[in-house]
């Protein structure tokens, strides 16, 4: 019954469609090219503005025939032009409009079009173009498919001022990643776009400004190309700061300030130079003023909180310029019940944006309380800060729950904060409910913030225990995700550190197969965070010696497959303090001393190269042989039979004040 009640209404729609439409379809296919170039010109005047005739047109089938006109070798130029506009025109209507022109195969069509001599229909194909590219349903890599495009295009650069805007427009929106990069890059992107940045138009700087912007971005080989190119007798560098002056429009200022920022972050321009202290960070800053719209808020506190990340400095410097912290706390008002947006589309378009100025001003706090604990009290003591983040990590869109996650990870690297204000307001309890079900973006966040809430001082650790989180963080160890398992690891690990009661808990619900699983993991991070969190269940000597009695044999297995690896210095000092902790246990000891294997490692690495692994082993002999302990003297005598009071005698002579402390004090115990 369904199929046959559908035939009518597709006929309805198409019966209205034909009324309106078809008789501009039809006169495509004249046979007298004059009645079909005014039938094409008839027809965009049809569709400029109009989406509904867009659309009527595209389902009549009139973008094969455009296409095929456009094509065709005995067309007019003038025709040729003509079809290129009107679909330009259909490709500024929706995105499915888009979806069809590209189902017709219109890329590959429009790019044979740029090898014609003349300058009208290559403008066309590429105003064509540059709308196509810019839509989200068109796959960048179109642009690549053809070797021969790309050079093609950078020799239309030269033409006119509207090759020099589309291409570059074309190139700003296909540059995703460093692939394409490395491709723009070898073509002479540089070199081809430089002058550009002169230009009488202010369509082609600015177009030639996103470029730059989008090239540099995580790049060092282009950034440190940028440095140094002159133009006009100007390096880029000076020419950038000129754009980001005041009196340039802002969207000028902007990207100008986003090329330096890339440019520092990529290593071309040092953190403490004057076009960054002095031009840039305050150009930024101006950006997140309220005076400003709130698209350039966002991008000018984004692109404020990349810049500052890594650099303490420019943390503090941003900090106090401008009143940035209290500044940022208008973002999370807007558009307030009093605002002075009149213009109700704007209204409108804002509200329906305000959560990216949360996301925002939550990326950015994270930035500027990354490293500075009174940053951390300021942000913290602004207005109702805690309840906002608290409040943003349930917020419905999933890039402000990972800014609120980050920016509450930033703060929590402060101890004093974790006793008070993470306490205060209960933090770990929407935390923890992040936890439960989230994409994996926001769960390497959330639980790297959970390993700070863990550790031994913080009030939040008992409550967030009692709340199944040993079951959790087991949970994440098994993650197809590295940063996840150490994570997961990491936070087990600080748990189980002088907290007794929580160890038998952690080794039951992580299982002994899944522990030694870790310690063969590939991830460097994952089996040390591992060897960490073995270790600190290895302490203290009751807890040694009920671990060894169940897992002893599975414990120095692992322990000598590590030693035996292609492992790094770190690694191996891990691994020699754990076998230094099952020698402190009472009954534990015994594996060591009953392990030939493992006896003639440790002397192995007492003689080592490395100071670290030396002191390592040390600790294990130290430990095997202090006095005051039950069997002391066969172990010592045991030990003495294997050469290990000479080399204790060679290391009493050693430089290294540390080495030579350890092993005369290791002597003492065989001369009491």
């Amino acid at each position: 019954m369904a199929c046959l009640l559908e035939t009518p209404i597709r006929m309805s729609v198409l019966s209205e469609v034909t009324a309106s439409s078809r008789h501009y379809v039809d006169r495509l296919f004249d046979p007298d090219p004059q009645k079909v170039l005014q039938g094409v010109i008839d027809m965009k005047n049809a569709v400029i503005g109009n989406n509904k005739q867009k659309a009527n047109l595209i389902v009549l089938g009139a973008v094969p025939r455009l296409l095929y006109l456009l094509q065709q070798e005995t067309s007019s130029t003038e025709l040729k032009t003509e079809c290129a506009v009107v679909l330009g025109s259909l490709a500024m209507g929706t995105e499915n409009n888009v979806k069809s022109l590209l189902d017709c195969h219109i890329i590959p069509a429009l790019l044979q079009g740029l090898l014609s001599p003349d300058l009208k229909f290559i403008e066309a194909c590429l105003r064509c173009l540059r709308t196509i590219f810019t839509s989200p349903v068109t796959p960048e890599e179109l642009l690549y498919t053809d070797a021969t495009v790309i050079p093609h295009l950078m020799a239309l650069l030269s033409r006119s001022r509207y090759t020099q805007e589309y291409i570059c427009q074309i190139f700003s929106h296909c540059c995703k990643g460093p692939d394409h990069q490395t491709i723009l890059f070898n073509h002479g992107a540089v070199q081809n776009i430089a002058h550009l940045l002169t230009s009488l138009s202010y369509k082609v700087r600015m177009q030639a400004l996103k470029c730059f912007s989008v090239l540099a971005f995580e790049n060092p080989q282009v950034s440190m190309t940028l440095v140094n190119v002159l133009v006009d007798g100007e390096l880029l560098p000076q020419i950038f700061v000129k754009m980001l002056q005041r009196d340039k429009p802002i969207e000028m200022q902007l990207t100008s300030a986003k090329c330096l920022t890339y440019m520092c972050r990529a290593g071309a321009i040092r953190t403490d130079d004057n076009c960054i202290v002095l031009k840039t960070l305050p150009c930024l800053v101006r950006m997140c003023s309220k005076e400003r719209l709130l698209e350039e808020r966002v991008e000018g506190a984004e692109t404020l909180a990349y810049l500052i990340e890594p650099d303490v400095e420019l943390q503090r410097i941003a900090s106090i310029t401008d009143h940035l912290i209290a500044m940022l706390a208008d973002y999370f008002k807007y558009p307030s019940s009093v605002s002075a947006i009149t213009d109700i589309k704007r209204l409108d378009h804002d509200l329906k944006h305000a959560h990216e100025l949360r996301q925002a001003a939550f990326k950015l706090y994270a930035s500027l309380g990354a490293n500075d604990e009174d940053i951390r009290k300021k942000i913290i003591e602004t207005e109702n800060m805690m309840d906002r983040i608290v409040t943003g990590l349930s917020e419905s869109s999933v890039k402000v729950r990972l800014a609120a996650v980050r920016c509450l990870h930033s703060l929590s690297r402060s101890v004093q904060q974790l006793r008070t204000s993470f306490q205060d307001h209960a933090v770990w309890k929407p935390l923890m409910k992040v936890l439960q079900n989230a994409p994996d973006e926001i769960l390497v966040v959330a639980s790297s913030m959970l390993c700070n809430l863990l550790l031994e001082f913080s009030p939040s650790k008992e409550p967030i225990l009692e709340s199944g989180a040993v079951e959790l963080l087991c949970g994440l160890t098994q993650s197809e995700n590295p940063a996840l398992r150490v994570n997961g690891i990491w936070a087990l690990m600080n748990m189980a550190f002088q907290a007794e009661k929580i160890k038998a808990d952690i080794l039951r619900s992580l299982s002994t197969e899944q522990l030694f699983r870790l310690l063969s993991d590939s991830d460097l991070n994952v089996l040390m965070k591992t060897l960490g969190l073995l270790r600190n269940l290895l302490s203290t000597r009751p807890h040694i010696d009920k671990i060894m009695s169940t897992h002893g044999k599975q414990i120095m297995q692992a322990v000598t497959l590590i030693l035996e690896g292609e492992h790094n210095i770190e690694v191996k000092e891990q691994t020699l303090c754990i076998l230094a902790n099952i020698a402190d246990g009472t009954t534990a000891k015994d594996l060591i001393m009953t392990n030939d294997d493992i006896l003639q490692k440790i002397k192995y690495y007492m003689g080592h190269s490395h100071v670290k692994l030396q002191l390592a082993a040390m600790f294990c002999i130290s430990n095997l042989i202090w006095n005051e302990e039950e069997g002391s003297q066969e172990r010592q005598d045991k030990l003495r039979d294997m050469g290990i009071v000479d080399i204790l005698h060679k290391l009493s002579q050693s430089p290294d004040s540390n080495l030579c402390d350890k092993a005369k004090m290791a002597l003492q115990q065989y001369l009491a």
